[in-house]
């Protein structure tokens, strides 16, 4: 039994006691990793309704999901569409690339308090004096304040004057941020992206679909800096969210410093910090390449819901990978936008389907 998920159980039945309530008692068959393939469980053996999660079933068909899959105490309890199928995962990219530099932060290799200048990234639009300044970190945290353009339109068009805020100081979700962080991670380790992947991650995780050759970076004139790009399936993408629940471990081996872990995963910039008091009220925040649920993991002993101590890899068009520490859960979510690039399931959409996962766990009362 992983020790960090004893302690989600164990706070939170404590927190039901406190509230006078009689205190879950989830049927527990021991914690697993998966070996060449993923073991499966009856929903009720871990404390979930076999029917509730058919009406979720149900929900799912009505959006543009292409594949999904939950995964309690590491057994699939819940599977839809072929998760074996990839395709382009958008900016969960960087998350990734995250757990990726894990490693060399910790044995020295990287530098987080290098500047953007004392890495050489420069591009096609030289530095401001200000921008000179914006360390790898600020990078990671989208807050270098370096305001360069990139082949995404969007963001082009929303980007704030060069030089108006202090490296540090404010959020802007840029992909110029991003792709440099990339473009660093070749620079210092002298790997590439993709090789980094097979050997740091896919190979010791046993991933069954990973490819270099599905692999591309895509370039846009506007930057030297490349998109890299990842083409990824979901049983895949599940082990890594499974190793970031076991806080790095994998079957006894520590692949990703549990201390990195939890550097990624711990708020810098809140939700209202990004968008004041617009936009719905998901309170996803920002960490490092991560996104941060806003409840952090039990503060004060305090159990807050489902979602309290969640973080998540968020790419465009819907798909996720969702760490649920307080259900020892992970999700994964995929929208095929290399067969459609207009399909899409909406952040609501996908909350729903969290909230229908929680909705389903029957403890004992299970039948």
């Amino acid at each position: 039994m992983r020790t960090y998920r004893v302690a989600v159980v164990v706070l939170a039945g404590l927190a039901v006691l406190a509230s006078g309530q009689t205190a879950p008692r989830t049927r527990i068959i021991g914690d697993v990793v998966p070996g060449a393939n993923w073991e499966t469980a009856a929903p009720e053996s871990v404390g979930y309704s076999s029917a509730k999660l058919e009406a979720l079933r149900g929900w799912v068909k009505t959006q543009d999901t292409g594949s999904m899959m939950v995964i309690v105490q590491g057994r699939v309890i819940f599977s839809y569409g072929d998760v074996s199928h990839t395709s382009k995962v958008a900016s969960v990219r960087k998350s990734v690339l995250g757990m990726l530099y894990g490693k060399y932060v910790i044995n020295g290799t990287v530098d987080l308090s290098k500047t953007v200048k004392d890495l050489g990234l420069e591009d096609k639009v030289p530095f401001l004096p200000l921008e000179e300044k914006a360390t790898l970190e600020q990078l990671m945290a989208s807050r270098s304040g370096i305001y360069l353009p990139t082949g995404n339109k969007e963001q082009r068009a929303s980007m704030p004057p060069r030089e108006s805020a202090y490296p540090g100081t404010h959020f802007v979700y840029n992909n110029w941020d991003f792709d440099a962080v990339g473009a660093a991670f070749e620079k210092a380790t002298g790997q590439g992206i993709y090789e980094a992947l097979r050997d740091d991650l896919a190979l010791p995780l046993g991933m069954q679909d990973y490819a270099i050759a599905k692999q591309k970076k895509i370039y846009a004139p506007e930057s030297v800096h490349p998109e890299y790009a990842m083409y990824l399936s979901t049983r895949d993408m599940a082990r890594l969210g499974l190793l970031m629940l076991d806080l790095g471990m994998w079957n006894g081996k520590q692949v990703i410093s549990g201390d990195w872990v939890r550097y990624m995963t711990t708020l810098v910039t809140p939700f209202r910090e990004m968008h004041g008091n617009a936009g719905e009220p998901q309170r996803w925040g920002y960490g490092t390449l991560w996104w941060v649920w806003e409840e952090q993991a039990f503060v004060g002993g305090v159990y807050a819901g489902f979602l309290q101590g969640a973080y998540s890899a968020m790419g465009s068009g819907g798909t996720f990978i969702t760490v649920l520490p307080a259900k020892d859960m992970v999700v994964v979510h995929q929208v095929d936008i290399d067969r459609d690039p207009r399909s899409g399931v909406s952040l609501s959409s996908y909350i729903a389907m969290l909230t229908m996962l929680a909705d389903a766990n029957c403890f004992d009362a299970c039948n």
